[in-house]
């Protein structure tokens, strides 16, 4: 165990050390990408096939009123449907002919977990004979917590969705955009989901520089996703989106961007270039832009200069969050994250290395499935300023004196393009200000 807190408490790193321990996904459950997608995806309907656990955790976790009528709605296994007493198939028909008759959705999601993946429910195999009989797609997505992490749920219910999505051909381009000569002629698909605000933010930078998105994966009504293939460019916005990265290249044979990605003014800026890049662009103005977000900052960054971070690892956001907090001056001390793909974030550690070097703090090592037992010893010795932890470590780490902060709430929140970086900094900031009160009036543990 004391080898483990050395190895991983020596700041004097000069290159990216990966390590993987033996931890558990201690993270919160993928089925809650339910919460955000059923809102991005205005005509859709969600239907999660778990037990009553599942449902008691969409109703508690994600505070569901029954008075809101939400797009989602679960379907409970009970003892005769695990034992393979009952027919699934009869059993999703009448709920789904039900969903038909009440909300006639353009889309229904059927959402695997943890037990359908025990009892080898053939979703799949069940999903384009009931498709045929109701009329209705129906697209199959395993959100189970035994092989993915917690945002991984929107990777996969995105991976199943751009299969799903129509073929593009160079003929499907409008005449006014066959007449424009500033538009590119390589289509532009972006992928992951944000609120529209976020979206529209995200458009009009990429407009100012003459780049034209031609579709969002997921698109806000079902019937609206983007034509795919192999004349098509995608570039992903969130981390976590490995998967659909890799369906989007090897299925659909679009050609990926593969970029950092647009947490923060800098990795904004760099988002938006690597784009310009790919179509022959010179980027316009970006650099004024950044450094006017940086300059309207500086009352939160003079809070966090200078302060550590301990990252324990929970929505894979982690490597682009420590990029982003380290350029705003703070010593980031390790990134545990659940999973990594080297190959989809190579141009994030490649940024995340950069600025490293450029602020001259030493690189923070990235443990991949860190046990949260070693990670405790860590922080006992390292004494960071912050921990940024999954809800289930926040209240024991505070009881020992260590400021926290959920990890979740990163997720939740809009924390993508230029102007969003003060809520970043303000996620960060707020236990940071809290803490300091307590200490004003002799609170502290």
């Amino acid at each position: 165990m004391s080898q483990s807190i050395v190895s991983s408490t020596n700041l004097e790193t000069k290159s990216l050390v990966f390590e993987c321990e033996t931890g558990n996904y201690h993270t919160f459950c993928p089925i809650s990408c339910v919460s955000w997608l059923y809102q991005k995806i205005e005509d859709s309907f969600f239907l999660v096939i778990g037990t009553k656990t599942c449902g008691y955790f969409l109703q508690n976790a994600l505070g569901v009123m029954i008075f809101a009528e939400p797009r989602y709605a679960m379907a409970e296994l009970e003892e005769s449907d695990i034992s393979a007493q009952l027919n699934d198939y009869k059993e999703l028909k009448r709920l789904c002919l039900q969903i038909k008759q009440d909300r006639n959705p353009s889309v229904i999601v059927w959402i695997g977990t943890c037990t359908t993946e025990i009892i080898k429910m053939d979703l799949e195999g069940m999903a384009p004979r009931l498709e045929r009989e109701i009329g209705i797609p129906i697209v199959v997505a395993r959100a189970n917590g035994l092989d993915y992490a917690f945002t991984q749920g929107e990777d996969t219910v995105l991976s199943a969705m751009a299969q799903r999505c129509p073929e593009f051909s160079l003929n499907e381009l409008s005449n006014e955009e066959n007449k424009s000569q500033q538009a590119q002629v390589t289509p532009l698909v972006l992928f992951g989901s944000v609120p529209n605000t976020v979206a529209t933010e995200l458009n009009l930078e990429l407009n100012r520089q003459g780049i034209e998105i031609s579709g969002w994966l997921p698109s806000q009504h079902y019937v609206n996703l983007p034509a795919l293939g192999k004349n098509v460019y995608v570039c992903g916005i969130n981390p976590f989106l490995s998967r659909t990265a890799t369906t989007l290249m090897r299925r659909r044979k679009c050609q990926l961007i593969g970029a950092p990605f647009p947490i923060g003014p800098d990795g904004t800026r760099a988002w938006i270039e690597k784009i310009c890049s790919v179509f022959n662009i010179a980027p316009q103005g970006l650099e004024e832009r950044e450094q006017k977000i940086w300059q309207s900052l500086e009352n939160d960054l003079q809070l966090i200069r200078g302060k550590s971070v301990f990252f324990m690892g929970d929505n894979l956001l982690e490597v682009s969050l420590a990029r982003f907090l380290i350029r705003c001056g703070m010593i980031v001390y390790e990134i545990g994250i659940p999973y990594m793909d080297r190959r989809f974030q190579a141009s994030e550690l490649e940024f995340l290395e950069k600025t490293c070097l450029e602020m001259n703090v030493p690189i923070p090592r990235i443990i991949e499935k860190p046990d949260n037992y070693y990670q405790i010893q860590r922080i006992r010795e390292l004494q960071p300023d912050l921990v940024i932890t999954g809800m289930a470590h926040a209240n024991p780490l505070e009881a020992r004196g260590i400021t926290t902060k959920w990890s979740v709430e990163f997720t939740f929140s809009q924390i993508h393009g230029f102007s969003n970086a003060r809520q970043i900094l303000e996620l960060v900031t707020r236990p940071l200000k809290r803490q300091k009160t307590l200490k004003n009036f002799n609170f502290t543990k």
